[in-house]
């Protein structure tokens, strides 16, 4: 440092710079407290949101799983008969064991006739349809 840097004005306007720095700082500051003022209000809100919403869910009261729609069984005698069969036998049934069971003539047209039926039936998820 020389002389010239020593003056009492170099002196003041170097202070005078520091201030104007300073309080910029100070501004920016206050700035950002603001910002995360209302940030922290938000969260603040969504969590007492949070707090009524799982209150009012633990108020409520339980209900049962719904249960699933039952399958109408079509109204045509035959398909009683088969349901029968069914309910009677203690492994899976073809087509044309249906049709003895039912004491149907072993006919294509009539084991067909049974095997729509049958599909029928898996179709409305009255009988389920082994793997194979």
């Amino acid at each position: 440092m020389n002389n010239d840097d020593l003056t009492l004005g170099a002196v003041l306007v170097r202070l005078e710079e520091q201030e104007r720095d300073l309080a910029a700082q100070a501004d920016a500051v206050r700035t950002r407290i603001t910002e995360l003022t209302v940030q922290l209000e938000e969260f603040a809100r969504a969590a007492e949101e949070a707090r009524i919403t799982r209150k009012t869910l633990l108020a409520l009261p339980e209900q049962a799983p719904p249960t699933p729609p039952t399958a109408k069984l079509p109204g045509h005698p035959a398909y009683q008969q088969i349901m029968a069969v069914f309910a009677a036998a203690d492994a899976p049934l073809r087509a044309r064991a249906v049709c003895e069971a039912i004491d149907l003539e072993i006919a294509p047209n009539n084991v067909n006739n049974v095997r729509l039926k049958l599909k029928r039936l898996v179709e409305r998820g009255i009988l389920t349809e082994p793997e194979q």
